[in-house]
């Protein structure tokens, strides 16, 4: 009878030991899902701002006449330099810097509330082939968001292609809460719109291929490949289509930005499961 209840003794106690074993890994794999969505979102926003930050580049070195521009046409304005003033040294030749001042910040048109510094330095016009420009950041923030950094664009226009590299380096989003992340990748970027009218902005639209990684501020890391092609149209505040998968350490996470509607909602799922929706900005 002893023999018998320590037999039993034994069983349930290994059952036990399992069951709160089970319940520990599927804790651990939530807190890893759970970790890898909120990257995703940090991904996204940090995507969003970026391309935030091209579009005030190219604004504003179309109206100062440097994106080498032929023929001379009507300037057709995004509107999203807002109080921002603009000013260019040397007047004469490459190098040139651009420096686009936000002061202590005004809301533009489209909403979207912006303050601090914009430096770029231009090798050349944006448009010629084999030109840089290098984008920092002096207390930039838009929308309460503060972003640090360097971006650099690299023209690798062909003949039948125009487009970009751009190279995101030392990426640091801090948001409103204070809460950051930091983020670096290598992007192509290809015109599929409006390269026949470079001084009406309306009509450019972007298509944004590359790699990423983010990082936040316990050291967790998640790499990202873009998967379906990012659409950026400039008559849009944010990124409007496309996807990025994020891979964590037995699940990946899927950012889709939507079917091409101008707003501000990306979902994102884990494992092909129900779709959350966050805001990008």
């Amino acid at each position: 009878m002893k023999t018998k209840n320590l037999v039993i003794a034994i069983a349930v106690a290994s059952f036990l030991i399992g069951f709160t074993s089970c319940k520990k890994d599927d804790s651990a794999t939530k807190a890893e899902m759970e970790t890898t969505f909120e990257l995703s979102t940090d991904q996204a926003v940090a995507d969003n701002l970026t391309e935030d930050a091209n579009d005030i580049y190219i604004e504003a070195a179309t109206e100062q006449g440097l994106v080498g521009e032929t023929p001379a046409t009507p300037f057709e304005s995004m509107g999203i330099l807002g109080c921002a003033s603009v000013t260019v040294t040397p007047l004469i030749g490459f190098p040139k810097t651009i420096k686009i001042d936000f002061g202590t910040g005004c809301t533009s048109g489209n909403g979207i509330f912006r303050k601090g510094i914009i430096r770029i330095t231009l090798s050349d016009s944006l448009r010629k082939t084999g030109s840089t420009s290098v984008l920092t950041f002096d207390g930039y923030y838009v929308n309460g968001f503060k972003k640090e950094g360097i971006i650099t664009w690299t023209n690798n226009s062909t003949a039948t292609i125009k487009g970009w590299q751009r190279k995101v380096e030392n990426g640091k989003i801090t948001a409103p809460s204070g809460v950051y992340w930091l983020h670096s990748g290598i992007k192509t970027v290809v015109q599929t719109a409006g390269y026949a009218t470079p001084r009406n902005l309306l009509d450019d639209i972007f298509s944004i291929t590359g790699n990423s990684s983010v990082t936040n501020a316990n050291g967790v890391t998640r790499t990202s490949t873009i998967i379906d092609p990012l659409q950026k149209k400039t008559i849009c505040e944010n990124i409007t289509k496309g996807s990025i998968q994020l891979s964590g350490p037995n699940h990946t996470a899927l950012i889709d930005f939507g079917n091409g509607d101008c707003n501000n909602i990306a979902t994102i799922s884990i494992n092909g499961g129900t779709p959350r929706t966050i805001l990008l900005r």
